[in-house]
């Protein structure tokens, strides 16, 4: 876990989903290949011709952006694929019941700490998709509220879609922190807006910072 910046006063916390409430490399990486072999089928190319393709282009837009990284939705913009047909890909391939479980630690912890900070998922996937998700992992009922690529027609990261996950929140930027597991896309725009940020790598980091927020002992970081 990196602490980029923890307000005093938090009202709300943005959670990415995949990859930070839940730790399942497999079902990350396979969100993206089911879409990249979505597309090998649908423009006659082999399955490896289209992962090549898409990770070739999300290298060079890395290089040419000082290493930053590009998400997949925003990556298949460059090969005609528009976000609302992203949203239906996504809607209809992605199967998070097949892979993820129940965090009996996680959803403890977070059902404490909403009584305390409002608790906002912000996703690059549509609503649907991502409360199917939630709910694999017990947690459709603790975490209601979320801003998906559906919401906005935008992907991460984008001023809109903070904003919108703001909003709902009731709160302000100075009041906020972002977690997730993605530097260059869940947390470089909220702290340059001001917001407090934190890196993990899963959801055993999130129910450690939970843990810490209720507690109180986030000094100890």
């Amino acid at each position: 876990m990196t602490i980029y910046r923890l307000p005093e006063d938090i009202h709300a916390i943005l959670f990415d989903i995949d990859g930070t409430l839940y730790t399942s490399d497999a079902y990350v990486a396979e969100q993206v290949d089911v879409q990249v072999r979505h597309y090998a089928h649908l423009h006659d190319m082999t399955e490896q011709q289209a992962r090549d393709m898409i990770q070739a282009y999300r290298k060079k837009w890395s290089e040419e952006h000082g290493g930053k990284k590009i998400s997949l939705g925003n990556a298949f913009t460059a090969f005609g694929v528009d976000i609302q047909t992203s949203i239906n890909w996504r809607n209809n391939l992605l199967t998070p019941e097949n892979y993820l479980t129940p965090d009996t630690d996680l959803i403890q912890t977070l059902s404490e700490l909403r009584k305390k900070i409002t608790l906002v998922c912000v996703t690059n996937n549509p609503v649907p998709a991502a409360r199917r998700t939630l709910k694999a992992v017990g947690l459709d009922t603790i975490l209601p509220d979320i801003v998906g690529l559906d919401t906005c027609y935008k992907s991460k990261p984008d001023k809109g879609i903070i904003d919108a996950a703001l909003n709902l929140a009731g709160t302000d930027y100075e009041h906020s922190i972002a977690v997730g597991d993605r530097y260059d896309i869940d947390l470089a725009l909220p702290l340059s807006l001001g917001m407090g940020a934190v890196l993990v790598s899963g959801s055993r980091e999130v129910t450690e910072l939970a843990q810490k927020l209720l507690t109180g002992t986030t000094e100890n970081f």
